[in-house]
């Protein structure tokens, strides 16, 4: 079944305890940290984190944009994210961070960039819970879906059956009801939306409705068939 991970940075950050309780029905709550360098954008970070984490028992799932993340994420653990991802890009150790993330009791997951290939990072696989493809640059939320992130699913989720890896495949930026199911078709299973979430009348039924579409997807996509 897909995973659908509302995005927070969409939500009313003076209300995140109800704003949480709004989704209640989704696998995680998915929080963007900024810092203001890794991209041109600041957020939230551990203090809020661990607030949140204290306000909702739906699990919050990290996704970290900031500059060395090597030193920063395990914070994110020990404030109470169960899921972790830092950006490729910005790491310093990558097999040494995760193994750290893991260590400390969340999913390490690794997010790459729209420019950045999965290929060079395909042994690394096995050392991952999660692979994030951002199919917008990271940053901002509200950008439209960028198509020609598509193929990079598609390669992304062949490496993992290649190997034979329980490896969830998130995508992040532009997810709404026009663009999930051709996330879910190219091999994707978990998705991060903000905007078509939060931007919902009734945030908690526009999740059922996503699920939906991309579970719909999924049932005959070519990987699911072949899993």
């Amino acid at each position: 079944m897909a995973q659908i991970n509302p995005s927070i940075l969409s939500a009313d950050f003076a209300r995140l305890a109800d704003e949480a309780e709004a989704v209640r029905g989704s696998d995680w709550l998915h929080v963007d940290v900024m810092d203001n360098h890794f991209v041109p954008n600041l957020t939230l970070g551990v203090p809020i984190v661990e607030s949140l984490a204290r306000a909702t028992d739906i699990p919050l799932d990290c996704h970290l944009m900031i500059e060395d993340p090597d030193r920063w994420a395990p914070q994110y653990v020990e404030a109470g994210a169960g899921s972790v991802t830092f950006h490729v890009e910005a790491a310093a150790a990558p097999v040494r961070l995760a193994r750290e993330i893991r260590a400390k009791g969340a999913r390490a997951s690794m997010a790459l960039k729209p420019g950045t290939p999965i290929e060079p990072y395909e042994d690394l696989l096995p050392e991952l819970d999660m692979v994030l493809i951002m199919t917008v640059e990271p940053g901002f939320g509200g950008q439209a879906f960028l198509d020609i992130m598509l193929p990079k699913i598609r390669r992304t989720r062949e490496l993992i059956a290649k190997h034979d890896l329980e490896l969830w495949l998130q995508v992040d930026g532009g997810v709404a009801a026009g663009t999930i199911e051709r996330c879910a078709e190219a091999g994707a299973d978990v998705f991060v939306a903000g905007s078509a979430v939060y931007g919902a009348e009734d945030p908690a039924e526009a999740v059922r409705k996503l699920r939906g579409f991309a579970d719909k997807a999924s049932a005959d996509a070519w990987w699911a068939c072949a899993h």
